[in-house]
């Protein structure tokens, strides 16, 4: 994943329409880091970006509720990395778009176009539609990814994120609460390319335990 990103993102100086493919490598890279789906990700306003929120700033999204319960509103994490790629696309790309990019009402990831029928009128553009997004996920995983998978779709980067992050060290209640999932079983279900070492869990529960004996943070 790593590789493919940094490959899609070597690509993109020479895009014919720059802002369109910046804001979709954005949109893909933000939902690898932070695990939010798809519909959740289009959705995001500019007003829903809290810079100052946690260490490394968060954002609001409408998540599906439990049961059926309908959209309930959590926050999603941006992580030092996201932090960094959404300021660098907020600063230099989001200002391309043909809308107001300082409405806070407006589209994190806009559509290319205003609506035909309202043209000029309309102060903020519609956000990019989830197909449009699966689209372009779509042909830069067939131009850029290597490896025995070849095609990605935005669902496949929740489980990356889980999987990435467990593997890393972060507790199972951690990537439950990142993904936002309402019970624990759901969130296992996404970690299951992650690899167990009970062992090396062992070890490094026995070494935290000698650390709070010995007085060290």
């Amino acid at each position: 994943m790593t590789a493919f990103f940094a490959a899609w993102r070597r690509e993109l100086g020479s895009a014919r329409k720059y802002p369109v493919a910046v804001r979709n490598y954005v949109m893909a890279k933000t939902a690898s880091i932070s695990g939010v789906r798809a519909t959740e990700l289009c959705l995001v306003r500019l007003g829903d970006l809290h810079w100052d929120c946690g260490q490394w700033g968060r954002f609001l999204v409408k998540g599906k509720g439990a049961r059926g319960s309908g959209p309930r509103e959590r926050e999603a994490f941006m992580f030092a990395e996201g932090r960094e790629l959404l300021w660098w696309y907020i600063e230099e790309v989001r200002g391309l778009f043909p809308d107001d990019a300082l409405d806070p009402y407006a589209a994190l990831f806009p559509s290319e176009r205003l609506p035909a029928a309202l043209g000029a009128e309309v102060a903020v553009a519609p956000p990019v539609c989830a197909d449009t997004f699966r689209r372009s996920l779509r042909a830069a995983s067939l131009a850029h990814l290597k490896g025995t998978v070849t095609v990605l779709f935005p669902h496949l980067l929740r489980p990356a994120c889980a999987t990435h992050n467990y593997g890393s060290g972060m507790p199972l209640w951690d990537v439950q609460v990142l993904l936002g999932h309402t019970w624990p079983t759901t969130t296992v279900g996404y970690l299951a390319s992650a690899k167990a070492d009970p062992e090396r869990a062992s070890l490094e529960s026995s070494r935290r335990a000698v650390r709070r004996l010995s007085g060290e943070t």
